[in-house]
């Protein structure tokens, strides 16, 4: 008797039915913050690019906060080393989510995703230096263009009115994951100061009590909060960017479910504080990060310097090219099928999307040339372009294919038995074709009554005298 025939691997499969969940509750959380980011972000550059630009800056530049501490802070800096760890907290819990329950908890479905983004992460690295040593530029803004800010992202879909099918909505959040995962490597490596030892070892044993406290237990926002704060002053002041608190605490909550609970401790915090973070945090860092001059000279200089080339292209082509060159060899040397509801050209459009690299980006391009005001200005200005060009590019693709998703969204939210499951989801399920085969004998049986009704002999008093 012969063997059977293994099943072939599937590139962009189907989700399961409580991870297609999970997806659409936490997109739809971040395609309101990206529209809040994409507001904070136009109106910090019409703000700064109007004749009361001046009070822009004043703000911008404003200091607040006890300096016996360390922490006598610009408004910006607050912004983007305070309000960020919000955002990296967050997305420490969306991290250890995927590690321990997601699509990354499985090697092998992992492989798909972990490439597309080393890839995607490697290529625009690699074209940024290109561009430079050809051009004779410095080489310290390497990494600007390897983030992917997946709300902005979602922000250009709410935009321009397409809804992705669920196998690419998913890919596109395990991948800005684990692009966020390697963005915090990068700020954690590269990006570190000379390190206060004692600051770093108090923040490490601050960490540790965090830790104790959620193994046993204890409850109460008045404990983790006050202790959440001390933990960020210290790494702040330890010369490690304070981003990397919020990672970390993120990381040490459970995301696995006990028997008796309907969700995760990980996940309940993460409901209560992704609004603040996708709300407050991050289009207030985009408020004073991205008000730059948007002059024409301003403009043309983008496309002449090879430091804001190289981001633009890093952004459009090298996201573009490392992402979907990484999905297609990893389909090609393991054999795996591409879903047959989609095409290789949505997995280029994706691709695209995620060359908007928008927050991170921004506060890489502000700690790789933190000594020099008037080139971070230039590679933020780059960031806005590239963010900008690749929205564009891959909105016009995405658009080529709005039938086609709305088609397979069409078919994914189905649900013709009213059961509030999927009729996809229930192919397997006996009693879900007993239902349909009741609904479609009592059609049947209306239209047959109708069908009497309509042959029936008129009254005589309409037929003429």
């Amino acid at each position: 008797m012969a063997a059977p025939t293994p099943t072939t691997r599937k590139v962009l499969a189907r989700l399961s039915l409580p991870e297609r969940r999970f997806v659409a509750d936490a997109l739809r959380a971040e395609t309101v913050g990206g529209v809040l980011l994409l507001v904070a972000a136009i109106a910090a550059i019409i703000w700064a690019n109007t004749p009361i630009s001046g009070s822009y800056e004043t703000v911008r530049d404003f200091h607040i906060g006890p300096a016996s501490l360390g922490l006598d802070l610009s408004i910006q800096h607050w912004a983007a080393d305070g309000l960020l760890a919000v955002f990296f907290f967050v997305a420490g819990i969306e991290l250890k989510r995927e590690l321990v329950a997601g699509e990354l908890r499985d090697p092998k479905a992992a492989a798909l995703p972990v490439i597309a983004a080393i890839c995607g992460m490697a290529v625009p690295a690699l074209v940024y230096t290109l561009v430079n040593v050809v051009g004779d530029g410095p080489l310290d803004g390497w990494a600007v263009p390897t983030a992917t800010d997946i709300a902005f992202a979602l922000a250009v879909l709410a935009v321009i009115g397409t809804s992705l099918p669920s196998a690419l909505r998913a890919f596109l959040l395990t991948l800005a994951v684990v692009d966020d995962l390697f963005a915090i490597l990068i700020i954690a490596v590269f990006f570190t100061n000379d390190l206060n030892f004692a600051a770093l070892g108090g923040a490490v044993v601050a960490l540790a009590v965090f830790w104790l406290l959620l193994r046993k237990g204890v409850r109460g926002w008045y404990i983790y909060v006050p202790l959440a704060l001390v933990i960020w002053g210290l790494m702040y002041n330890s010369g490690v960017h304070a981003t990397i608190a919020g990672v970390a605490m993120g990381l040490m909550l459970r995301c696995t479910r006990h028997a008796d609970e309907e969700h995760s401790p990980g996940e309940h915090i993460e409901h209560l504080i992704r609004p603040l973070s996708a709300g407050l945090a991050v289009p207030l860092f985009a408020l004073f990060s991205a008000g730059v001059s948007v002059s024409g000279n301003a403009l043309g200089d983008v496309f002449t310097q090879p430091v804001t080339l190289g981001v633009v292209l890093g952004l459009v082509v090298g996201k573009a090219v490392g992402i979907f060159g990484g999905t297609w060899l990893t389909a090609r040397f393991t054999r795996a099928e591409l879903n047959e509801d989609l095409a290789w050209p949505d997995v280029f459009a994706v691709a695209a999307l995620a060359g908007i690299g928008f927050t991170v980006s921004l506060l890489i391009g502000e700690l790789a040339f933190a000594g020099d005001a008037g080139l971070t200005d230039e590679v933020k200005a780059a960031v806005l372009m590239g963010s900008l060009i690749a929205a564009v590019f891959s909105g016009v693709l995405l658009k080529l294919r709005v039938r086609k998703y709305a088609a397979l969204l069409a078919d994914e939210e189905r649900d013709d038995d009213q059961d509030g499951i999927p009729d996809m989801y229930e192919l397997d399920d006996p009693d879900y074709h007993r239902r349909m085969a009741e609904i479609y004998e009592k059609k049947a049986a209306e239209h047959r009554r109708q069908a009497e009704l309509a042959g029936a002999p008129r009254d005589d008093a309409d037929s003429p005298a």
